[in-house]
C-alpha cells in the first residue's frame, strides 16, 4: 500500500518480496471498513470488490447456546459498512497491479533482505539476495513492512517491548455445505475457542491452544484433537474426519509486542514490524494500511523534494503511536488465562462478550473500534 502511494505520489519505488508469490495459507483475511474506504478514497474500491470476496456486516458470538451480535458496521460513516473477506494474495496481487500503472514503481520478487547499507550512522539503502546474487538498492528511504518475524527490524537493531500472549492458534479448513451455519465470521462454542470464517467452498477454521501447547497436543494424538474441536464447533462431528493428518493444521504463534522506536535515520518499521497484534478482531493488517497512508501523507513531500528527516520519521510514528497502543491495550484486556495444553483458554465467556450480550448497543461501539480503529486515515488530496 505505501509503495502503491509513494509511486503513485511520483516516486521511485522499489518493493522487495521475499517469495516468488503472494501464496500465504492464514494469513490475516479481513478488509476492514476503514481500509475499504482508503481504497473508495483512491477510487479502486468497485475495482477491488469485483474479486471473489464474503461480506459481513456484522460479527457473531455463540454464548451460552445464543447467537450474539458482537460487532455492529451498520451505523459506521464509511461507503462500505461491512468486512470484506478475501484471500490476502488477492489484495496483495491487486495493489501490486495498480501500483505498476504508474512508471516509478518496480516490484521484485524472490529476493530476500540479507544487510542494510550504512553511512555516517544513517540507512542508506538495502543489500538483497536474488538467484543472480546479491544486489544493493540504494535509497533516502528504508521501509521495513516485513512483519512481525521482522528481518529489516532485526537488522536495524531496533528493541521490541513484547507483552506476551496466553495462546495460539491452530488453522485448518473444513468443507463448507449448503446447510452450514449462515455466519460469514463467528465465534463458537461456550469457551469460545473456536473461529470460522466463510470463505465460499470452504471454512477457514482457528481453534485456541495453550501458548507453547502445540507439542502436547500432538502427542495427545489426532483423534484427541478432532475431539476437543467437535465440543466446540457447531458443524457435524464428521466433517472433522477432513483433518487427515497434522499437516493440515497451520500453526499460528500468538504475540503482542511494539518496537520501542520504529525508527532510525533513514529507516522506518511499519505494521507488524512495528506492532505485532493479536488476531483477536482481524485488525492487524488494518492497522498497517492506516500505518501506510499516514507514511505516505507525511513522507511523500520531503521525499520529492529531497529533505527528508528524522523528525518526519518520528512524526509518522507518533502518528499511528496512539491507536496502536490503544488497540494493544483493549487486546491485552481481553486476554483469558491459559487452561489445559489441548483446550481453549479457561471455560466461560470473555467479561466484554457477556456485556455485549447484556447491552446489545455495545455492538454498534465495538463495530467502530473494530471496523474503523482509533484513529482512521485518510487519502490526501493531490
Amino acid at each position: 500500500m505505501l509503495a502503491l502511494l509513494l509511486a503513485r505520489a511520483g516516486l521511485k519505488v522499489t518493493l522487495v518480496e521475499k517469495h516468488g508469490d503472494f501464496l500465504r495459507d492464514f494469513r490475516g483475511d479481513t478488509i476492514h471498513p476503514s481500509t475499504l474506504e482508503v481504497m473508495h478514497e483512491l477510487g479502486l474500491a468497485e475495482a477491488l470488490l469485483e474479486l471473489p470476496h464474503t461480506r459481513a456486516p456484522k460479527l457473531h458470538a455463540e454464548i451460552g447456546g445464543t447467537d450474539v451480535t458482537l460487532a455492529d458496521f451498520s451505523r459506521l460513516p464509511v461507503r462500505s459498512r461491512f468486512i470484506a473477506f478475501m484471500p490476502q494474495w488477492d489484495f496483495l496481487a491487486f495493489l501490486a497491479r495498480e501500483a505498476a500503472r504508474y512508471p516509478g514503481f518496480r516490484l521484485i520478487m524472490d529476493a530476500e533482505a540479507t544487510g542494510l547499507i550504512e553511512s555516517e550512522g544513517r540507512v542508506t539503502g538495502l543489500v538483497i539476495r536474488t538467484a543472480e546474487g546479491e544486489h544493493a538498492i540504494r535509497a533516502p528511504l528504508t521501509i521495513g513492512a516485513d512483519g512481525r518475524g521482522s528481518t529489516i527490524r532485526a537488522l536495524a537493531g531496533l528493541e521490541v517491548r513484547p507483552f506476551g500472549s496466553p495462546s495460539d492458534v491452530l488453522w485448518f479448513r473444513l468443507s463448507h455445505h449448503p446447510d452450514d451455519p449462515a455466519a460469514t465470521m463467528a465465534h463458537a462454542g461456550p469457551r469460545q475457542g473456536f473461529v470460522m470464517i466463510d470463505r465460499g467452498d470452504y471454512w477457514q477454521c482457528g481453534y485456541v491452544v495453550r501458548k507453547g501447547s502445540y507439542r502436547d497436543v500432538k502427542a495427545a494424538g489426532l483423534d484427541a484433537f478432532r475431539a476437543a474441536v467437535a465440543e466446540v464447533s457447531p458443524l457435524p462431528p464428521e466433517r472433522l474426519a477432513e483433518i487427515a493428518s497434522w499437516d493440515d493444521l497451520h500453526l499460528l504463534s500468538v504475540r503482542i509486542d511494539r518496537l520501542v522506536r520504529w525508527w532510525r535515520p533513514g529507516l522506518l518499521c511499519l505494521g507488524d514490524a512495528a506492532h505485532a497484534m493479536s488476531p483477536i478482531g482481524g485488525v492487524g493488517v488494518n492497522l498497517a494500511i492506516q500505518d501506510a497512508v499516514a507514511a505516505a501523507n507525511r513522507l511523500a513531500g520531503p521525499l520529492k523534494a529531497g529533505r527528508l528527516t528524522d523528525a518526519d520519521l518520528a512524526a509518522v510514528e507518533a502518528r499511528r503511536r496512539f491507536p496502536t497502543r490503544a488497540t494493544q491495550k483493549i487486546q491485552l484486556m481481553m486476554r483469558r488465562r491459559p487452561g489445559r495444553p489441548d483446550q481453549p483458554a479457561r471455560s466461560g465467556s470473555p467479561g466484554f462478550l457477556k456485556a455485549i450480550a447484556r447491552w446489545p448497543v455495545l455492538a454498534h461501539l465495538a463495530g467502530r473500534l473494530i471496523g474503523l480503529g482509533f484513529r482512521p486515515e485518510h487519502i490526501r488530496p493531490d
